[in-house]
């Protein structure tokens, strides 16, 4: 069985090449005891306005999806 953390790396191994595919990335920061996923985006996320959406239908929603104990996920600097 897959670990909280492991699960996470695999959203995001799934989501990255669409980011990237824009100049962006992501990487995971932290994960709190509260199951809130701390990510930082980089590159074209970073300043992109719509990064916010970005981040909840893409970033968060695939998260979900493979970790449905995740409850949000949050961009820190």
């Amino acid at each position: 069985m897959k670990t909280l953390t492991e699960k996470i790396a695999a959203a995001l191994a799934e989501i990255r090449p669409v980011l990237q595919s824009d100049g962006g990335d992501v990487e995971l920061v932290n994960v709190t005891p509260e199951n809130i996923v701390e990510v930082r985006l980089l590159g074209n996320c970073k300043i992109c306005p719509l990064a916010i959406m970005t981040l909840r239908a893409g970033i968060q929603a695939t998260i979900r999806r493979f970790a449905p104990e995740v409850r949000r996920v949050e961009s820190v600097a």
